[in-house]
């Protein structure tokens, strides 16, 4: 089956300095954010009150790449704000009464639902998870788009460790990070998927955001165990 062509024209991306752990994008370059505490400056106080740091820097990250607020957004995560949603399932165990705030922050869609709201952004917004898949669900749902006609979306990729109370049952963290991809239909560096060569891809983990940004620092194959698949970014 062929698929739509995607090209990856823009990116930005976040990783506390400190959580390196590849051959990541040098510091120096203006797309990569290393700041400890993202300040959220895309959002009036009132909003980024709401948001932890995770959340800060993807908005501040959609800011960026779409300052016109006209872009199709998708947003996967594989646990979301784990913090905030086991506080709720705490409050639930006590017979506490819950705060409709925290829980309407607790959903897949809460950043994107403050970016759109910040950034009068009145496109289509997805929010997903794909149990350690969320890479390849994003490109995807990207391809859909891009073959339906739209020009470009925005791809964003972040994760953060599980609370403490359930590492023993996740799989391991390479740690908090966030990554927005501007991918669009014709231009750019084009994004190749193909059957993966390692006869070992079974031993390495699903891709993180971390894994992303090494990848958008090195250009190795991204490796994607679970479809068999390797991504290649051309020159």
């Amino acid at each position: 089956m062929t698929t739509a062509p995607m090209y990856l024209r823009d990116w930005r991306a976040w990783q506390p300095a400190g959580q390196q752990h590849g051959p990541t994008a040098s510091d120096d370059d203006p797309r990569l954010s290393t700041s400890e505490r993202p300040g959220g400056q895309s959002l009036p106080a009132m909003l980024r009150r709401r948001l932890n740091g995770l959340g800060r820097a993807v908005c501040d990250m959609l800011a960026e790449l779409d300052p016109k607020g006209t872009a199709l957004l998708i947003h996967a995560s594989r646990h979301g704000d784990g913090e905030r949603t086991l506080e709720l399932l705490y409050a639930l165990a006590e017979g506490d009464v819950l705060s409709p705030a925290r829980f309407g922050m607790s959903v897949h869609n809460a950043i994107l639902g403050v970016h759109s709201i910040a950034n009068d952004n009145r496109r289509s917004l997805q929010a997903l998870a794909a149990s350690g898949d969320e890479l390849a669900a994003l490109f995807s749902e990207v391809r859909g788009y891009l073959a339906a006609g739209e020009p470009r979306v925005i791809a964003v990729f972040s994760d953060a460790p599980v609370p403490a109370r359930f590492v023993e049952h996740a799989p391991p963290s390479r740690g908090t990070a966030a990554v927005a991809l501007v991918l669009t239909a014709d231009r750019g560096r084009r994004v190749r998927s193909e059957p993966a060569t390692d006869t070992n891809i079974g031993a390495h983990g699903a891709p993180q955001p971390v894994d992303v940004i090494d990848w958008l620092a090195c250009g190795a194959p991204l490796l994607s165990p679970r479809r068999g698949l390797a991504w290649q970014l051309d020159d």
